[in-house]
């Protein structure tokens, strides 16, 4: 339906401004909440292991997580004023793109302290994003696909390295590949009791992982990763339409059946957890607001805002409505609040998810009301605990096959932009796209290169998304320049290409 006639001789509706019946509402709502949920729910799970958050406060993340996705979801679709809103079906969850950042923000800095860390660089980068939109929305000239296509590819490389050790184990802590012999603790401990009877042990010193961890690479962890993987894999094959856009979170639940049978998965804490609670501002105390992560956060963020544009051009198109300055400025805008508003209260920075926008293509519905009313379902979803208990009593192994789908989806969508780069008469491209991959790949390979560095700078520099996204900026202004030749139509032309990353 291209448009609907609300009274006899009254102005035609534009799909974008339909309102459609309530259960269809409702039913397109609640497909949109599907397409994104495993996406929306991974970031909480990431960072609040990271941080090493018990088990009812990474519960809490996903729960708050839920909650803001519904509600800037409503704010971007349906508008706040003339200045927040692209007003078009958009909806918003937290983006891959700063769980690199975060990550090395919350391994530096674990525990209640890191988290306050984090929200109060969220919070900064938030205000300073609403700030800049307007400026940003002018700043397609620096980001043409070779440099947006390199950015989401490094991106989706860096995660990838989750999603494996969600499979084997992480490399530190109880699955750590080698531990300390028991054996070896209990000699060493005999030692320092004999006193001066034996040369004193150097203060500081620990003896090396040299036992092998049967926790690491369990067989029956590669097992239930691998049945999680083929699943996705058999529904993507031969599943038709919507079935085939939610193979991931297909994947996710049978990977759950099979772990609750082998005794893996244990409900608990889902038992005991309430059936509402509000979600509440600032849970783990007043933020610390460091400048160093506040400008790293603020980075990835125009990195974001750049991704929302060309998907804001490209979605404008679908939904044959032209994206004014102002109108792209407000979405922008948007994704700043949003950011803003996650910090506030416990979550992360906020973008458009490409999913649900490739959604609007295969159904054909663009009313934005559609996406207000999942906006809806999510904030309700965010006020149930026991829902988010269940996602965090969720084995890793579980995550682990989803996971390589959906951080590889996120590298292959870098590289389904970069297919749209003139390799062949602009051999520049080549130096860019390889060096800043490069420089992408350094705390991947050599996460101690900092070590001599001023700490300071440490948030800056040890996310190779940021150092990859530098490098890719200042490289295709070095090869390419930065004149506005045909800016919105690429940028257009790459948002069509990325409709399987965020």
């Amino acid at each position: 339906m291209s448009a609907s006639i609300a009274k006899s001789g009254s102005p035609p509706v534009h799909p974008v401004n339909e309102i459609l019946p309530s259960g269809k509402l409702f039913t397109l709502g609640f497909q949109h909440v599907l397409v994104m949920y495993a996406g929306a729910v991974a970031v909480p799970l990431i960072v609040g292991r990271a941080l090493q958050l018990t088990p009812e406060q990474v519960a809490f993340l996903i729960s708050a997580d839920l909650f803001v996705c519904g509600v800037v979801s409503i704010i971007q679709s349906f508008g706040a004023t003339r200045w927040f809103g692209i007003k078009l079906p958009v909806m918003m969850g937290v983006t891959f793109a700063a769980v690199g950042p975060m990550v090395a923000i919350a391994n530096s800095n674990p525990g209640v302290e890191g988290a306050r860390m984090l929200f109060g660089a969220i919070i900064g980068a938030g205000v300073i994003s609403m700030l800049i939109a307007p400026i940003v929305s002018r700043m397609l000239r620096f980001f043409p696909p070779v440099v947006t296509g390199t950015i989401i590819l490094v991106i989706g490389v860096t995660l990838m390295r989750v999603g494996i050790n969600w499979i084997f184990g992480n490399p530190v802590g109880p699955t750590a590949p080698k531990l300390v012999d028991p054996a070896h603790a209990e000699w060493l401990e005999t030692v320092r009791a004999m006193g001066g009877t034996v040369p004193e042990v150097p203060a500081g010193l620990t003896l090396a992982p040299t036992f092998s961890n049967p926790a690491y690479a369990a067989p029956i962890n590669i097992a239930v990763s691998a049945i999680v993987l083929v699943t996705i894999l058999l529904v993507a094959r031969f599943g038709r339409g919507f079935v085939a856009n939610v193979s991931v979170l297909i994947g996710i639940i049978v990977g759950g059946i099979i772990a609750t049978f082998l005794g893996m998965m244990h409900f608990d804490r889902v038992a005991g957890a309430e059936w509402f609670e509000l979600v509440t501002p600032l849970r783990f105390g007043m933020p610390i607001f460091d400048p160093i992560m506040i400008l790293t956060m603020t980075l990835v963020m125009i990195v974001v805002m750049i991704e929302s544009t060309g998907m804001f051009l490209a979605l404008g198109e679908m939904c044959n409505r032209r994206i004014e300055q102002r109108s792209l400025a407000a979405g922008l805008r948007t994704d700043g609040l949003g950011t803003l508003i996650g910090g506030l209260f416990n979550t992360f920075p906020y973008t458009s998810f490409s999913q649900n926008v490739g959604l609007v293509g295969v159904t054909g519905v663009r009313s934005r009301f559609v996406c207000v009313a999942g906006g809806a379902i999510m904030i309700v979803l965010g006020l149930i605990p026991k829902m988010a208990s269940l996602v965090e009593s969720l084995p890793i192994a579980v995550l682990g096959g989803a996971g390589i789908v959906m951080f590889g989806m996120v590298a292959a969508t870098g590289i389904r932009i970069l297919a749209k780069v003139d390799f062949q008469r602009n051999r520049n491209n080549l130096f860019i796209v390889a060096v800043s991959l490069g420089f992408g790949m350094i705390p991947l390979v050599a996460p101690n290169f900092m070590m001599w560095m001023p700490h300071a700078i440490h948030p800056l520099v040890e996310s190779g998304i940021l150092l990859a996204a530098i490098m890719a900026v200042l490289l295709n202004a070095f090869f390419n320049g930065t004149a506005l030749v045909a800016a919105e139509d690429e940028a257009r032309a790459a948002a069509m290409a990325a409709d399987g990353g965020h």
